[in-house]
C-alpha cells in the first residue's frame, strides 16, 4: 500500500559536499549596500566642511543627501528581489526601516530640525554599517521550502488527503 507520506520527498536535500553559493540577486544587493555605505559616510564629512566655515559644504551635503536617499530606494528594490528570489524577508525589512529613517532624516534636514537630523543621522549610519557587515558576513543562499508555516501546512494537507484511485472510467 502506497501512501501520500511515502511519496513525499523532503524539501531540503542532503548537504553532501554541496558548496554554499551566493546568488546573483544577492550579489546585486551586496553591491547596492556597499555603494550606499560609501555614500552615507560622505555625509558627516560634508557637514563638517560646512560647519568649519566653508559654505560650499552645505551644497555638497545636500547633493550627498540626494544620492544617499536615492541609493536607499534602489537598495529597497534590490531587497525585494532578494525576498522574492531567495525567500529572505530579513534584508527587506531591515532596508525598509533604514529607508524610513533616512526619509525622515532627509526632511528633518531640509526643514532645519537639527535636533532630529543629527542623532537620526548617526543612528542611520550605524544601522547601515551593521547591515553591510551582515550582508558580507555569509553567503545569501536560497532558503529551502518547508521552513515557513504555510509550507508545513501544505505538506500536512497533502499527507492527510486520501489517496485518489485512478479508474479507466474517466
Amino acid at each position: 500500500m502506497v501512501t501520500a507520506a511515502d511519496e513525499f520527498r523532503p524539501a531540503v536535500p542532503a548537504r553532501s559536499g554541496t558548496a554554499r553559493r551566493t546568488r546573483p540577486s544577492a550579489w546585486a544587493f551586496r553591491a547596492v549596500v556597499s555603494a550606499h555605505v560609501v555614500a552615507i559616510f560622505g555625509q558627516p564629512v560634508f557637514a563638517g566642511v560646512f560647519l568649519s566655515g566653508d559654505y560650499d559644504g552645505l551644497r555638497l551635503h545636500e547633493a550627498g543627501a540626494n544620492v544617499t536617499t536615492s541609493l536607499g530606494y534602489v537598495q529597497l528594490i534590490a531587497a525585494v528581489a532578494v525576498w522574492v528570489r531567495l525567500r529572505r524577508a530579513g534584508p527587506f525589512l531591515a532596508t525598509l526601516a533604514l529607508v524610513a529613517a533616512e526619509t525622515v532624516q532627509y526632511f528633518a534636514g531640509m526643514g532645519g530640525a537639527l535636533w532630529l537630523h543629527l542623532p537620526l543621522g548617526v543612528a542611520t549610519i550605524a544601522a547601515l554599517v551593521v547591515q553591510f557587515v551582515d550582508v558580507w558576513r555569509r553567503p545569501l543562499e536560497r532558503r529551502p521550502l518547508g521552513r515557513r508555516p504555510e509550507d508545513r501546512r501544505e505538506r500536512a494537507r497533502i499527507a492527510a488527503a486520501p489517496e485518489r484511485q485512478e479508474t479507466g472510467d474517466e
